[in-house]
């Protein structure tokens, strides 16, 4: 019986699915004492890109990947918290799914900023950090292993020591103007995962600046290819970025 439990002569590993196998090393993981990796709710735009996880600190380069990052958990009714973020666009995390009867915000914790976040890490599930200029790898080892002891996540908008993973904006055009004339309202951006030396990942996303949620764009042909922004614009507040120069 055992013998045909176990035989895998008759099985190729590409018939297993991906989902099944993590499945299958978070409940070893679990048997053997070691932490578990289990997934963490992402925003369903973003987790063919990148699935959250348990334990794991992630990198992003605006507030609007932060706000994303944050809306699946939140969305799925976990409490999440931001940290060293005084500016917070509220209407902008309501657009993307964030529950803030469910957000803990400390605006500005100053030079108490770790000790903030490792306290938060212990009673929700995922934090974003805005953190104050460089981070050593001392004060990121900490929060590692307090994630990794409370399988939580955190979301560091900056540079950060030890991320699992950099979710960053390669390059966006933003639409809106009529000749020169008019305000900016929706953008499209090409994103990019990086996971050490791995070649990224990357895929076309649709930032509406309206009702409209977020949604993933059909591969561009060559002539179609995003072009870089020439000046840097980011919309947090729900009511757009006016043009500038």
């Amino acid at each position: 019986m055992f013998e045909q439990m176990f035989d895998h002569r008759g099985v190729s590993a590409s018939a297993v699915e991906p989902s099944v196998v993590a499945q299958l090393r978070d409940r070893m993981a679990a048997m053997q004492g070691g932490p578990t990796r289990l997934p963490v709710p992402t925003h369903p735009t973003l987790s063919p890109l990148l699935q959250l996880r348990a334990g794991g600190s992630y990198g992003v380069d605006s507030a609007s990947l932060a706000l994303a990052l944050m809306a699946g958990a939140s969305a799925a009714g976990e409490w999440v918290a931001v940290v060293g973020w005084p500016d917070l666009g509220v209407q902008a995390a309501l657009d993307l799914g964030v529950d803030l009867a469910r957000t803990v915000l400390v605006p500005d914790p100053a030079e108490h900023w770790l000790e903030a976040t490792a306290a938060l890490v212990d009673v929700v599930k995922l934090v974003v950090l805005r953190p104050r200029g460089r981070v050593d790898a001392k004060a990121a080892g900490v929060l590692d292993a307090r994630l990794r002891k409370r399988s939580a996540v955190l979301v560091v908008w900056g540079e950060w020591p030890r991320c699992e993973a950099r979710l960053t904006t390669e390059a966006t055009r933003w639409s809106g103007l009529d000749q020169g004339a008019g305000r900016l309202r929706d953008r499209r951006a090409r994103l990019a995962v990086r996971r050490g030396s791995a070649p990224p990942r990357q895929a076309d996303l649709w930032f509406p600046g309206t009702d409209e949620p977020l949604a993933p764009m059909e591969p561009v042909r060559p002539a179609e290819r995003v072009r870089s922004s020439p000046v840097r614009l980011e919309s947090v507040d729900g009511r757009g970025a006016r043009e500038v120069g």
